[in-house]
């Protein structure tokens, strides 16, 4: 241990520990800007300045405590160091808070409201030179809203293993982008949104398609549909003061309502049904051909996105089962539109996900046309969800619970559990066992799989054959489970797992680049102990055991697999050639 003092105040901190870690035992706040406890400290922002007796000023963030150390974090100079910093920040920064997206729920002005800045005190420095891009379906950036933090780059190289942005330039030319100046839709970029989720600014953020689900509520000819994932319902209450993992589905709902959707369904029936047809898969090349496995989950765009540009020799394993906003389109608009004796081009779908990828998914591929239409017209994050209900005077915490609409509001715990990483497996463990046995698994509760760990492994036995498990969130996870995979099948080896799940973010969806803005481990706990807790609270906890599912296949869909099935919930992928490839020897043998 190593004993040092902060503001006169004796403090014990493991070796290796920064001097932020001491003064944070003995709560001595000290201002940072550019940290996130999900990324590696790197002292960009220059904000945590701290005064070491016989030394001088350095970052407390990246410094390490010393025996003997005396630290001052409070002094009439370190106040007017700290606050000169933010005020050249600021001098390089749009002057447009009240019309910024940002606006209340940004770290810059949050930081200089705490340190009492009422005032630019410098004159702008020099403006961006740099345009906005927003080429992406997904992502949008502005260069002019940029403080250097680098949380972006971080995220993107160091967590996702993504490399699609980067430090460009040098001086005061320097700025944070895509690699060799390209259009971020033209880069590696699969849209996960891990950026805009770290970055404490407007400079990267979720495109804003709210104004299109504006139009169509105020168009009399549209018949206006929302669907909301698992992971919204306990994320959403964040914005109006609610704790992270708080389930407010029924309030959800009733806001949906009161901004002017004639129908609420639920994600989560799509969840299930998604269930259905991937444990489907799953048995089907279990009891045929177990030589076939593994087959991998392929619910997160993003993820497809990655697979496609980066893992492109092992689409044969993805699961061509869609996504479940995408299978809850298509039913929308062939099924419940012919039910209800609806034109399917009066229907517009808003589908509310914690995901930014989302958003490219819906035009991905000709499958998201299956219906004949667009299956899903619109898709926005839970944060502009959450501004379209401030924009509109609602608060949901303040309305009294309402159910979704039948049949596509009702759903198993097995569907709700989708927002958790872990949570696909599970529930297609607890289908593909029944399809596999005919009998139920004896414990619907699969602990293995749960929690926000990178790479979680286990094995279940299922008729007499011990299945092997992977689940992987976070990109730079994925990619230790698939290389074991590639290198099994190249060395003619039985591979090391039989199912994989994958999540592009950490902790699943309920770590989306589309939530909330503050996500850390211990939000993404709560979020997925909100979603653990239905499951346990409703009565139908697996897909195959849900009415409205049974229902469905027995009056439009015929079976899992089946030739309806196949045409309008199922998809395909295809190798986005140009990119790195990560299955190559040499990228393997430098990376292992």
């Amino acid at each position: 241990m190593i004993s040092l003092t902060i503001d006169g105040i004796k403090v014990e901190v493991e070796e290796g520990a920064k001097i932020l870690d001491a003064a944070e035992k003995v709560n001595a706040h000290i201002p940072t800007l550019c940290m996130h406890e999900d990324l590696e400290r790197s002292g960009n922002c220059g904000v945590c300045i701290v005064e070491i007796k016989g030394k001088g000023t350095e970052r407390a963030c990246v410094t390490p405590a010393e025996e003997g150390m005396e630290i001052i974090t409070k002094s009439n100079e370190l106040k007017k160091a700290r606050k000169t910093v933010v005020e050249l920040i600021l001098s390089n920064h749009p002057n447009d808070c009240l019309q910024c997206i940002r606006n209340q729920n940004c770290e810059l002005q949050e930081l200089a409201e705490k340190m009492n800045i009422r005032e630019y005190k410098y004159p702008q420095i020099y403006g961006s030179h740099l345009r906005e891009d927003n080429s992406s379906p997904s992502i949008y950036l502005d260069p002019s809203y940029c403080i250097k933090c680098g949380r972006c780059v971080q995220v993107c190289q160091d967590v996702q293993h993504v490399y699609a942005l980067e430090v460009n330039d040098r001086g005061f030319d320097v700025f944070y982008g895509p690699t060799m100046g390209r259009d971020l839709e033209d880069s590696e970029c699969v849209k996960c949104g891990q950026c805009s989720a770290h970055c404490p600014v407007a400079a990267i953020h979720e495109r804003v398609d709210s104004d299109k689900v504006w139009e169509a509520l105020n168009d009399p000819q549209k018949i206006v549909v929302a669907q909301e994932a698992p992971a919204v319902r306990v994320a959403l209450g964040e914005e109006f003061g609610l704790q992270p993992g708080e389930n407010i589905k029924g309030k959800m709902y009733a806001a949906l309502r009161r901004l002017g959707f004639d129908y609420v369904f639920d994600t989560n029936f799509g969840a299930d049904l998604t269930i259905m047809e991937e444990a489907a898969e799953f048995a089907k090349i279990l009891q045929k051909d177990p030589s076939e496995l593994p087959l991998i989950t392929t619910c997160c765009p993003s993820w497809v996105d990655y697979l496609e540009k980066f893992f492109s020799p092992l689409i044969p394993h993805f699961s061509s089962a869609k996504s479940p906003h995408q299978m809850v389109g298509s039913m929308v608009k062939t099924y419940w539109a012919e039910k209800m004796g609806i034109d399917k081009e009066n229907v517009f779908l808003v589908s509310v996900m914690p995901c930014t990828a989302k958003k490219y998914e819906i035009e991905r591929m000709e499958h998201m046309y299956s219906s004949g239409h667009k299956d899903v017209d619109v898709t926005i994050t839970t944060r502009e969800f959450a501004r379209m209900l401030k924009e509109a005077g609602i608060d949901p915490t303040e309305l009294d619970d309402e159910k979704p609409d039948s049949p596509m509001g009702e759903y198993s715990g097995a569907g709700t559990i989708f927002g958790a990483s872990g949570g696909v497996m599970e529930a297609a463990l607890r289908t593909g066992y029944y399809y596999v046995t005919g009998e139920e698994l004896p414990d619907p509760n699969i602990d293995f799989v749960r929690g926000i760990e990178g790479v979680k492994e286990g094995e279940i036995e299922i008729d007499g054959k011990k299945i092997k498990i992977a689940v992987a969130s976070g990109l730079s996870n994925v990619e230790k489970v698939l290389q074991k995979v590639y290198l099994a099948k190249q060395n003619g080896e039985e591979s090391p797992y039989h199912f994989i799940e994958v999540m592009a973010c950490r902790g699943g969806c309920v770590g989306g680049g589309g939530q909330p803005y503050g996500s850390t481990n211990k939000v993404r706990e709560e979020r997925a102990k909100g979603l653990y807790t239905e499951d346990e609270e409703l009565k139908v906890r697996e897909s195959h055991n849900n009415p409205y599912i049974k229902k469905l296949y027995d009056e439009f869909l015929g079976e899992p697999l089946g030739e309806k099935a196949e045409t309008l919930l199922h998809t395909g992928y295809k190798n986005r050639k140009g990119y790195n490839d990560m299955l190559s020897e040499e990228w393997i043998k430098n990376e292992y």
